[in-house]
C-alpha cells in the first residue's frame, strides 16, 4: 500500500522537526526535567508542524523506552507506532474541533479526562486540532478542567487562528502555554525536499525543487504533497517542466515576454498576450502573483541585491533586462499591483483588470513627472522658479528616460510655462524685522483681471519695469509702530506674515487653518472676508476670531470683524449638517493650496493640465 510522502516522512522525534527548534527544544526540556504543563496552545500557519509536534509530545510522554535524560521518544515501540500513525490509543485522543465543536462534545471530553491513564507512568494526552472552531460555550465548559486538571492529563490545542480564541474565550489563554510556529522558508523546504527525494531514489533538477518550494508558500506538508503530485506525472527525473505541468504553473518565458512588452512600450500587444494566457486556462490571480514575484526579483537585481530563490536561467534573463526598466518605474508597478490585488481577487472582470494594468505599465514612460517640469523651468529662463518650486534647492537628476516624442512635448510645455511665468516669478524675500521674512509681490498680481492674460506678450511685459521699483520700495524695512491702512492687496501680500504671527502666538492649529484661507474682500467698516476652498477648517477659524483679528491688527489698522465663507465650487453646506470628506475633495483642496502658495506651480498646472497624484 502506497503511503504519501507527507505521512511517510512525518518526523518521529523533536530533533527531526524542521525550523521549529524554539518549540521542540522547550517541550523536550520540559519532559526531561519533569516540568510538563497541563495545557499547550500551538499556533501558526498550516503545514508547519503543529499536529506533528503534538504527536511527538504524546509519544515522548508515553514511550516505553524513552530516554529520560533527553526527553526524546524512541519512535519504534508499540506505543510510539500507534500514536505516530494516528491509530486508536487509550491514552492519546485526537479530536477535530471543526466537527466536534459544541458544548456537548466539550462536556464529553471533560468527563473522559477524569479517568486515569491506562498504566502507571503514562499520560492522557488530548490533541484538539482546529481549536478556533470551538464555540464560546464549549470553551466555557472546558475552562474549569483547564484551570484544575486531573493528574497526568495534558491538553494540546492546535490552531491557525489564535485571534478567534482570544475573542471567544480570552480567559483560556492565561491557562495555557502558547507557542507560535514560524513559516518555513524556501531554503529549508528545498533542503527537506532534496533529502526526501534522495531517500526515494528520485533525481530532481534544482529548478524543479525550487519551483515546488516556492509554490508551497511556507508549508512543509504542502511541499511534500506537491512533490507527490509532480512525481505522479511521468517517470524519470523530476524536471522543472514536469513540475509546471503537474502544478499548472505559468512558464517563466511568459513573464519575460510581458516584461519585454512593457519595457518596449508595445501596449497594443498586451491584449493578444493576455488572451493567449486565458485560452491556455491560466489562473489570472496566480499569474498576477507570479508577475509580482518577477518584478520584485527584477527590482532586487537592479539594486544589486542577491536573489537566491531564483533559478539560474531566470536570474540571467532578468539580469539582461535590468537596464531596460528604471528602478523607480518597477517600484511604482509593484505599488500599483499591491493596491489592485485585493479588488482583483473579488472581481468578475479579472481579464479586463489585468489588461488595463499591463497597458498602464507599458505607457508609463510617456508620463512626465513634476520634477521634470520644474527642472525644465529652471533650465530655460526660470532657474529661481524651478529651484524654489522644487523645494529651495537644485533637484537631483533621476534615472527616468523619455522618448523623442515625449521630450519634444516636454520642451513645448516648458516654453508655454515660461511665457505664463514671465511676470509671475517668485518674488525676492525681504525682511521687515530680523527673523521675519515676507514676500514682496506687486499688488497688480492679485488685482489684475483674468482677461489680461490674453494680451500680447509685448503689452504684458510692460509691468516688468515697475517690478524693480516696487521691490526697491518694499525692501525698506518697516515697523509695526505705525500700522498700515487696511487694504485688500496689501493684506493679501502680508497674509503669510499674519499666519506666521498667529503661529508665533502659540495658535499652531489656527495657523494651519488660516493657511487654507485667503482674504477676498475688505469693506469700509473694517470687515475682512476670508474664503476657504472647503469647510474643513471653517469651525477652527470661527472659534479663533479674536486671535485672527489680533494678527491682522499687528500689521493693519481698522479691522473690526472676520467673515468666513466657503468657495462656491465647494457646494452649499447646511448649518450644522455633517459633510462627508471624500478623497477627491481632499485632493482638490491640497491642489488649490499649492497653487496659492506657488505662482510657478499655478502656471504649470494651467499650461500642462497637471494632476495631483500623491
Amino acid at each position: 500500500m502506497y503511503i504519501s510522502l507527507a505521512r511517510k516522512y512525518r518526523p518521529k522525534t523533536f530533533a527531526s522537526v524542521a525550523v521549529q527548534s524554539h518549540v521542540s527544544n522547550t517541550l523536550k526540556g520540559a519532559i526531561a526535567r519533569g516540568r510538563v504543563a497541563h495545557g499547550y496552545l500551538l499556533c501558526g500557519p498550516r503545514g508547519v508542524g503543529k499536529t506533528t509536534l503534538a504527536r511527538v509530545l504524546a509519544m515522548a510522554l508515553n514511550c516505553e523506552r524513552r530516554d529520560s535524560g533527553l526527553g526524546e521518544p524512541c519512535g519504534e515501540c508499540a506505543s510510539c507506532t500507534r500514536i505516530w500513525s494516528g491509530s486508536a490509543s487509550l491514552d492519546v485522543i485526537e479530536i477535530d474541533a471543526a466537527s466536534n465543536r459544541g458544548v456537548d462534545d466539550a462536556r464529553e471530553l471533560r468527563e473522559r479526562a477524569m479517568y486515569a491513564p491506562s498504566s502507571d507512568g503514562h499520560y492522557k494526552v488530548y490533541i484538539v486540532d482546529e481549536a478556533h472552531m470551538l464555540t464560546r460555550e464549549a470553551w466555557n465548559a472546558l475552562l474549569k478542567i483547564l484551570e484544575e486538571p486531573p493528574p497526568r492529563v495534558v491538553f494540546v490545542f492546535a490552531t491557525t487562528e489564535p485571534q478567534k480564541i482570544a475573542q471567544a474565550a480570552a480567559p483560556v489563554l492565561s491557562r495555557l502555554q502558547r507557542f507560535d510556529f514560524k513559516r518555513i522558508g524556501p531554503a529549508d523546504i528545498r533542503d527537506r525536499l532534496a533529502a526526501v527525494l534522495d531517500a526515494e531514489h528520485v533525481e530532481a533538477e534544482p529548478d524543479a525543487v525550487a519551483l515546488i518550494a516556492r509554490a508551497a508558500d511556507g508549508s512543509m506538508r504542502d511541499a511534500l504533497s506537491l512533490a507527490d503530485q509532480a512525481l505522479s506525472v511521468g517517470t524519470g527525473a523530476l524536471t522543472a517542466d514536469r513540475v509546471r505541468e503537474a502544478l499548472g504553473l505559468v512558464p517563466d518565458d511568459e513573464y519575460l515576454a510581458i516584461l519585454d512588452l512593457v519595457a518596449e512600450g508595445r501596449a497594443g500587444e498586451i491584449f493578444p498576450a493576455v488572451s493567449r494566457l486565458v485560452d491556455a486556462g491560466v489562473d489570472l490571480g496566480g499569474f498576477l502573483s507570479g508577475l509580482t514575484d518577477t518584478l520584485r526579483a527584477l527590482l532586487a537585481l537592479t539594486l544589486g541585491a542577491p536573489m537566491t530563490d531564483l533559478s539560474e536561467r531566470m536570474r540571467d534573463a532578468l539580469a539582461l533586462r535590468t537596464d531596460r526598466l528604471a528602478a523607480g518605474d518597477v517600484l511604482r508597478m509593484l505599488h500599483i499591483i499591491t493596491e489592485l490585488e485585493p479588488h482583483f481577487r473579488r472581481s468578475g472582470q479579472q481579464q479586463v483588470l489585468l489588461e488595463s494594468l499591463l497597458v498602464r505599465f507599458a505607457l508609463m514612460d510617456r508620463t512626465v513627472s513634476l520634477e521634470d517640469v520644474l527642472r525644465g523651468l529652471g533650465g530655460e529662463g526660470g532657474s529661481d522658479v524651478g529651484r524654489r518650486a522644487a523645494g529651495g534647492g537644485p533637484v537631483p537628476p533621476t534615472r527616468r528616460t523619455t522618448s523623442g516624442r515625449d521630450q519634444q512635448a516636454l520642451d513645448t510645455g516648458r516654453r508655454d510655462v515660461d511665457e505664463h511665468c514671465s511676470e509671475r516669478r517668485v518674488p525676492d524675500v525681504v525682511h521687515d524685522e530680523p527673523g521675519r521674512p515676507h514676500a514682496a509681490q506687486p499688488a497688480s498680481q492679485f488685482s489684475r483681471p483674468a482677461e489680461d492674460r490674453s494680451e500680447p506678450k509685448a503689452q504684458r511685459s510692460a509691468p516688468k519695469a515697475q517690478n524693480s521699483e516696487l521691490k526697491a520700495q518694499n525692501s525698506k524695512p518697516t515697523t509695526h509702530d505705525s500700522p498700515l491702512a487696511l487694504d485688500l492687496n496689501a493684506l493679501v501680500e502680508r497674509w503669510g506674515e499674519i499666519v506666521a504671527q498667529v503661529r508665533a502666538d502659540g495658535r499652531a492649529l489656527l495657523a494651519v487653518a488660516l493657511e487654507q484661507a485667503m482674504p477676498v474682500a475688505v469693506s469700509g467698516r473694517g470687515d475682512v472676508t476670508l474664503e476657504l476652498e472647503g469647510d474643513l477648517h471653517q469651525q477652527a477659524i470661527a472659534s479663533g476670531m479674536d486671535d485672527v483679528l489680533a494678527g491682522i491688527r499687528s500689521f493693519f489698522s481698522g479691522a473690526t470683524r472676520i467673515i468666513v465663507r466657503v468657495a462656491a465650487s465647494s457646494g452649499p453646506v447646511a448649518d450644522g449638517a455633517p459633510r462627508r470628506l471624500t478623497q477627491e475633495a481632499v485632493k482638490e483642496q491640497r491642489l488649490a493650496l499649492l497653487r496659492k502658495r506657488d505662482p510657478a506651480l499655478d502656471a504649470a498646472v494651467d499650461a500642462l493640465d497637471l494632476e495631483l497624484l500623491e
